[in-house]
């Protein structure tokens, strides 16, 4: 193995050790905060309130997850919040007017239209050679505004939607809430591809370095398209389990959604500069965010404090993500030196 080879392997495990500890300090600030707010309101501690935790963290985390695929190739994808509105009123509308429809056909159409809006963003950041830091604030808007031309002002009913798809925002297999298990089953599949799989693996390389992926062999273009596409894709099941939990859907569903998704995924450890985090630290800051929320809304804590909050600890993860990088990479070239003489 070439020493390139070999510095890189060591920065691979050097950088994954130092995101394993930061994920168990997420999971100890989680803890601590569950238990100070149940203090000061025991409410918080209920099953109730606890469960309806878990269920608003679910969409979070499967959105974090399509938005860990785009992170990690030094792209981000901005439209998701748009991309699950448009879904959510897709499903709510096929289901309204055909209440026998299969639901796994819902779900495949949801997640067709949100993959054809990552397909959008991904041509235009691939070959279109346009930022995707542009492309998906202006789609962003293109989208939300298809949405409201869509809607016309009208919105989807509960009372319009079959009971059995209803049920699944609501209802539980083994005590567990059947959002909470599309999350797990979104998170294990995703985390085992971008483990396991040569193509999962490559989009870490190009996040890395992307004139060394190219040099690799890596069909870099192409790898940040499926990126987008499969982002796009979990936006619009995001979308459908939206309208599941929810029943009320309009135009404006999942905005502002996309400050909270790409905060989750920078807080869980998932660079901003590519190339390191995994889905299950995102999972768990946006299970962390959707706590951060709830207890400021439960402690009665103004609306303002809550984007403020959100926004500090978004620029905190960046700051400490931009720090570790540093301190990796010089520990690295001080080893290379010591070994060089």
């Amino acid at each position: 193995m070439s020493t390139a080879a070999l510095e890189g392997a060591r920065a691979r495990r050097m950088t994954e050790w130092v995101f394993r500890v930061r994920e168990l300090g997420i999971v100890l600030v989680l803890a601590l905060l569950i238990v100070v707010t149940g203090i000061l309101e025991p409410r918080f501690l209920e099953a109730a309130s606890l469960r309806n935790l878990a269920l608003n963290a679910s969409i979070f985390a499967i959105l974090a997850a399509g938005q860990t695929l785009v992170l990690v190739t030094r792209n981000v994808d901005l439209s998701v919040g748009s991309v699950l509105g448009l879904s959510a009123y897709f499903a709510g509308d096929l289901l309204s007017h055909h209440q026998s429809m299969p639901l796994p056909l819902v779900f495949a159409a949801g997640m067709a239209l949100g993959a054809a809006c990552g397909l959008l963003n991904g041509v235009l950041v691939t070959w279109g050679r346009v930022p995707a830091l542009v492309v998906t604030l202006g789609t962003l808007y293109m989208f939300r505004g298809l949405a409201f031309l869509w809607t016309n002002g009208t919105q989807i009913n509960a009372e319009t939607l079959p009971d059995s798809f209803l049920n699944l925002g609501t209802d539980s297999v083994a005590g567990v809430p059947i959002l909470v298990i599309f999350a797990v089953v979104v998170l294990v599949i995703v985390g085992r591809w971008l483990r396991d799989y040569r193509a999962g693996r490559e989009l870490y390389a190009i996040g890395s370095n992307p004139d060394g992926a190219r040099l690799a062999g890596v069909r870099s273009d192409r790898r940040v398209l499926v990126a987008f596409i499969l982002a796009g894709a979990l936006a619009g099941l995001g979308g459908v389990l939206f309208t599941a939990r929810f029943g009320t859907v309009d135009a404006t569903a999942g905005t502002g959604y996309e400050l909270t998704v790409v905060a989750a995924a920078v807080v869980g450890g998932v660079a901003i500069f590519g190339g390191t985090g995994s889905v299950y630290g995102a999972a768990l800051g946006a299970l962390l965010l959707g706590t951060i929320t709830s207890s400021l809304i439960i402690l009665k804590v103004e609306a303002f404090w809550q984007l403020a909050a959100i926004g500090a600890l978004l620029l905190v993860a960046i700051t400490v993500d931009r720090v570790l990088a540093l301190r990796v990479e010089a520990a690295l070239r001080r080893r290379s030196a010591r070994r060089a003489s």
